[in-house]
């Protein structure tokens, strides 16, 4: 046994407790804790006891050992059943604890336990051994315990650190003693590192594993550049300016929307800073990657042309339900909106979380031309009104049968033409439509459970 471990029965061990505490980082408590539960191990071997105890007081370094024992009654101790190495009278528990070689927990009665005291234990080879393995174990514990708690409250900061070996998947990076994990996948593309260079990096993830804390490493998280930007721009780290939302595809390009409570303050100057030192500091960290800074905004359009920077947009239309924007744009725009493979269309549609539809001026036009054509002829048919009433209905917003038996009749009265008899009429026409469409979708129902029915029976 090394001396690390020398076990002895005084306040040696303690001493030896906080050399180890020292040594491996850890609190000396968690030390002393690792040593009884060895000696509670071999303590168990030694007497085959299940329920075997032991403590060493942090005052003079006592070592007892203790066997737990259920008191029970005089007529149970005379069962076949009756275990004396986990059992033990009223009469003979009171003596013990009387006599001092006994502790109670409770009252000295039927159903209560007490801790029988255990004479030393003989210090074998075997014996020291098997302390000696379990102590090595409860103190990498607390150690592997220790790492983790250190680094899941350092979860999406930034740390530096020192590059320790190079691998096929990953690179191996200290911090702080600790080896952490940077994935080829998280790193900036191009970017090459060597053995003992320094290495900023963003905490991605920390994982209580069984052998030990993996603390995983990222440089191409856009929390990577919010966490630079923190650092580098004052405003932000002191929580007058705020990063909304930021979307990045590392190693070519990255939009950051700020926003400050203060309308009359400069927030996109203020992250670009003097001559564009602040903004600059931080594309140098991240290999020169392109950075949009916009100014973020709660009307949507408006966020939308600020997303799509540097693109000028003509009009921004939203539908709600299929959480799509459609941007027009005039067709000298039309490559710097998308930009180079979808990029720019791609980060800005992470900014706003919607999906962004494109179209020139002319493509849009041909659109709205025809879903006009579509829907004046849907009211045509399905509503038996001339074309003019069904272009009309168009112009004024309607693009289905449902939206107009939806309106009221003070809506439709209002379209130009209409009065309260034609709106009436209208309405009653797309009612009665809808109606005839459902009782045709439920007599086919009904046609499709019959001919099912038919076929089941023929078979």
């Amino acid at each position: 046994m090394s001396k690390d471990f020398a076990i002895t029965g005084n306040r040696e061990i303690l001493l030896v407790a906080e050399t180890m505490a020292q040594k491996k980082g850890i609190t000396s408590d968690e030390v002393i804790k690792a040593l009884e539960e060895g000696l509670r191990c071999a303590a168990r071997k030694k007497y085959g006891h299940t329920d075997i105890d032991c403590s060493i007081d942090k005052k003079t370094g006592k070592i007892i050992l203790y066997n737990k024992k259920e008191i029970i009654s005089d007529e149970k101790e005379k069962n076949p059943e009756f275990d004396s190495k986990k059992q033990i009278n009223v009469k003979d528990a009171d003596e013990l604890v009387k006599k001092g070689k006994a502790i109670s927990e409770g009252e000295i009665k039927e159903g209560e336990f007490i801790k029988t005291i255990l004479p030393p234990m003989e210090l074998s080879r075997i014996v020291v051994q098997i302390a000696k393995n379990e102590i090595i174990k409860k103190i990498k514990e607390a150690e592997r315990d220790k790492e983790y708690n250190e680094f899941k409250d350092r979860i999406h900061t930034l740390v530096n650190g020192t590059v320790k070996k190079i691998g096929l998947k990953n690179i191996v990076v200290e911090i702080d003693g600790y080896e952490s994990l940077l994935p080829n996948n998280n790193m900036i593309p191009g970017e090459r590192f060597r053995v003992n260079d320094r290495i900023r990096a963003y905490i991605s993830e920390v994982r209580q594993e069984k052998k030990g804390a993996q603390i995983f490493l990222s440089r191409a998280d856009a929390g990577f550049v919010a966490e630079l930007f923190k650092q580098e721009v004052p405003e932000i780290y002191d929580g007058i300016i705020e990063i909304k939302a930021i979307a990045r595809e590392a190693g070519s390009r990255v939009k950051i929307a700020v926003y400050s409570r203060d309308e009359s303050s400069d927030v996109v100057g203020a992250c670009i800073g003097i001559k564009g030192s602040r903004v600059q500091a931080v594309m140098g960290e991240i290999s020169g990657e392109k950075i949009d800074i916009i100014k973020w905004s709660e009307n949507l359009p408006e966020l939308v042309v600020n997303a799509l920077t540097p693109a000028k947009i003509t009009k921004v239309v939203f539908d709600d339900e299929k959480e799509i924007v459609e941007v027009i744009v005039p067709e000298d725009q039309l490559s710097l909106t998308i930009g180079r493979g979808g990029q720019n269309v791609k980060l800005a549609s992470r900014i706003i979380g919607y999906k962004i539809d494109i179209m020139t001026e002319e493509e849009e036009q041909k659109k709205r031309t025809q879903e006009f054509n579509e829907a004046s002829a849907l009211f045509i048919k399905d509503l038996d009104v001339e074309e003019v009433i069904g272009h009309l209905l168009v112009s004024e917003g309607y693009y289905s049968v449902e939206g107009i038996a939806e309106a009221s009749i003070e809506e439709l009265s209002a379209i130009e033409g209409f009065d309260e008899d034609i709106a009436t009429e209208i309405k009653r026409r797309a009612e009665e439509s809808i109606k005839n469409r459902m009782d045709k979708k439920e007599e086919a129902k009904k046609e499709k459970i019959k001919k099912e029915i038919t076929e089941k029976t023929e078979k």
